[in-house]
């Protein structure tokens, strides 16, 4: 049996159900357009894992998050960044980027994450907003080659307070 290993790409937009009418669900924010991007600051990449839209990602697998970022001396920093692609004229973009912070000690199985936090950014992620400017200079030129790398064109029609942000 030759299986191909599924690429993990950005969520694309699907056509919206809702289109048309007035009625119940009308207003309701979709995930469909978002991708949880890490930033693994020590290991220089990023890599999606939509096992993160339920907090059953790789990293966060087997780990007791404590709300606490003292209790976890030796975690290792990850970013987890809330990226929403949208359509515009020209084609797609990056629409939303919010990132979070997050530890994870892996001997200790513990990590530390705020989860009002993430899930909050998420939020503003779906409502288009830009939130990096708080990411170390590492992380954002490890988070600025990967959606560079994962779409050139996409990127070039991002807003421009993306690539300021990712490049301050």
């Amino acid at each position: 049996m030759d299986q191909k290993k599924k690429k993990m790409e950005f969520n694309i937009i699907k056509n919206e159900p809702a289109d048309g009418h007035k009625g119940f669900g009308k207003g309701a924010l979709s995930l469909d357009h978002v991708s949880p991007v890490f930033v693994d600051i020590e290991g220089g990449e990023a890599f999606i894992d939509i096992g993160a839209m339920h907090a059953r990602s790789a990293v966060e697998k087997g780990i007791k998050f404590l709300p606490n970022k003292e209790e976890v001396p030796n975690g290792k920093p990850f970013w987890l960044v809330w990226v929403t692609v949208d359509r515009g004229e020209g084609g797609a973009y990056y629409a939303g980027v919010t990132a979070c912070e997050m530890t994870v000690d892996r001997e200790a199985r513990r990590g530390y994450k705020s989860l009002p936090e993430h899930v909050n950014r998420m939020d503003k992620s779906i409502k288009r907003h830009i939130i990096v400017d708080h990411m170390d200079a590492a992380s954002k030129e490890i988070l600025r080659g990967f959606l560079q790398k994962h779409d050139e064109g996409m990127w070039e029609r991002s807003d421009e307070q993306l690539k300021n942000d990712l490049y301050a």
